[in-house]
């Protein structure tokens, strides 16, 4: 009886050995629908279209006429990972790098570059401005579909520095990796902290420590070149320098109840009323037009504005009729917006009698609107009119021409995704936590620390995204002592925020940057 009850337990115990193995073997107790999800999941999982955690890249070769030379290149399109203090890696950021054949690395120039929104990726600035490949745009008008007019550029910029344009995460082909959402990036500090970690990973990847270092930042880039500055610097990676290319570094000035976005504003209206041939006795020349609004707003403006319900009749009616004379619209308009003239409906209100509205990023492109007696535009003609050819030639030279392969989508925008709120709090070197962010204040800190460090500010004229006297109105704030200030310095176009599209103004860029760079590339030693 003890040997039965013996084997019959060692046969129980057999059976419980073996269940698990029948248990797991292939499709074994799944029913056919079970074995089509799984199989389906296993394909969505193999095909799903992911940022690289590996860094990846693709070099290919090229050449261009430029500035009476051959420039002969290596493009290189791929990815940087950046990582957590930790080691974690967090993100992959796309770029696409243009250096000139032949240099060495470590003595020539290398410049990153970056665009704005903030959500956007970087195919403004590579497609438009000082890459040797550029989009043929000239004239304020619409671009036709395609074919698009795209070819070699001879105003590159490539002749005077190496060219690295960086996509931020969520936008264009930077991706979040891993658990870590896009939120994490998505905010002042936490998106100037992404590009610092891109710019030093490229820098190290390509053994660039010892080269001369730019950043090129454009609209809400110029805020983030502000604190990637400051952040290199703290960094143990001094800048040669900074180019603020349609610049807005400080935020607060846009809140409700106060008068310094009306002030800045004031000088692109008066450029753009003369542009459109909508001020009386019209100067010969734009400057002098925005010379003297430069002073009214300043003095007369600025002081009858900060009176408020204060001032008197006949002063109001008095500043009226000066406004009209500068920016083009009737006192009694003027009158009714006590004074304060909204972007919006100076740009419905211009050319009204024309039943044509006025662009934001530049204020000579022209609009139709449905209704011509609205107070605001429906749209923005400047930028509606480049932005189907500039992402549909990129589509193409990314694939075809930088053979750059990947099932990514090509992200317009970071905005719209889910999460995609931005944190427009800061917390600059010095001061307190800022709640609207001002950059101004790291730049200066980063001038004070390396006082070679130059700042040129580019601006167009017709700008009304960020205007060229709030930017003279910031960057007078920065409280540099004497010695340190003479390091900022400003030119201006006949542009818009992009001024780049048109040809003249391109010129003018790159002998301007070219003067910059002679004067910044030995460290500001003459």
């Amino acid at each position: 009886m003890t040997r039965l009850l013996s084997f019959a337990c060692a046969a129980l115990a057999l059976a419980a050995v073996s269940m698990p193995v029948l248990a797991q073997s292939p499709g074994a107790m799944q029913s056919a629908p079970d074995r089509f999800r799984n199989a389906n999941a296993q394909a969505v999982e193999a095909d799903w279209a992911r940022a690289p955690v590996a860094e990846q890249e693709v070099v290919t070769k090229g050449s261009v006429t430029a500035h009476g030379q051959t420039l002969r290149y290596s493009a290189t399109a791929g990815t940087l990972t950046i990582r957590d203090d930790a080691g974690m890696p967090t993100a992959s950021l796309f770029f696409t790098a243009y250096t000139l054949d032949g240099q060495p690395a470590g003595r020539r120039p290398v410049t990153y570059l970056y665009n704005g929104g903030p959500g956007s990726p970087t195919i403004w600035l590579h497609m438009g401005s000082f890459g040797p490949v550029r989009i043929l745009t000239d004239e304020p008008v619409v671009e036709r579909p395609a074919p698009f007019r795209f070819g070699p550029n001879d105003m590159t910029l490539l002749d005077q520095t190496d060219l690295v344009f960086i996509d931020m995460v969520g936008a264009g082909y930077s991706r979040p990796l891993g658990e870590t959402p896009g939120s994490a990036f998505w905010g002042v500090d936490q998106d100037a902290d992404a590009f610092t970690r891109a710019i030093m990973r490229y820098t190290t990847k390509y053994s660039r420590w010892t080269s001369p270092k730019y950043i090129i930042g454009e609209s809400y880039g110029t805020l983030r070149a502000g604190a990637v500055a400051y952040n290199l610097e703290n960094q143990g990676m001094p800048l040669n320098g900074v180019v603020l290319l349609s610049s807005i570094m400080n935020y607060g000035v846009r809140q409700p109840g106060f008068s310094s976005n009306y002030i800045g504003l004031f000088p692109t209206f008066a450029a753009t009323a003369w542009y459109h041939n909508k001020v009386p006795n019209r100067p010969a020349d734009v400057e002098t037009h925005v010379q003297r609004a430069r002073e009214f707003a300043l003095g007369p403006y600025a002081s009858a504005l900060a009176k408020g319900s204060m001032i008197s009749d006949a002063e109001r009616a008095s500043i009226a009729r000066q406004m009209s004379e500068l920016i083009g619209l009737s006192p009694e308009y003027i009158d009714q917006a006590n004074l304060r003239v909204e972007l919006g409906g100076f740009r419905k209100e211009l050319l009204r009698d024309r039943r044509r509205t006025i662009g934001r990023l530049d204020m000579r492109y022209l609009g139709m609107d449905a209704d011509a007696a609205g107070g605001d535009p429906e749209e923005d003609p400047s930028s509606s009119a480049i932005t189907g050819a500039y992402f549909s030639v990129f589509r193409d030279y990314v694939a075809n021409t930088l053979n750059y392969k990947t099932n990514v989508e090509y992200r317009m925008s970071a905005r719209g995704l889910p999460g995609f709120n931005w944190n427009w709090s800061h917390r600059p070197p010095v001061g307190g936590p800022q709640t609207t962010p001002n950059t101004a204040v790291d730049l200066a800190t980063a001038m004070r620390r390396n006082p070679y460090l130059k700042v040129l500010a580019l601006n167009g004229y017709y700008d009304a995204a960020t205007p060229f006297f709030s930017t003279e109105f910031d960057m007078a704030q920065m409280m540099l002592e004497p010695e340190v200030r003479g390091n900022v310095a400003f030119t201006y176009y006949d542009g818009g925020h992009m001024m780049y599209t048109s040809r003249e103004a391109l010129e003018e860029l790159h002998a301007d940057l070219k003067g910059f760079y002679a004067e910044t590339v030995n460290g500001g030693a003459r």
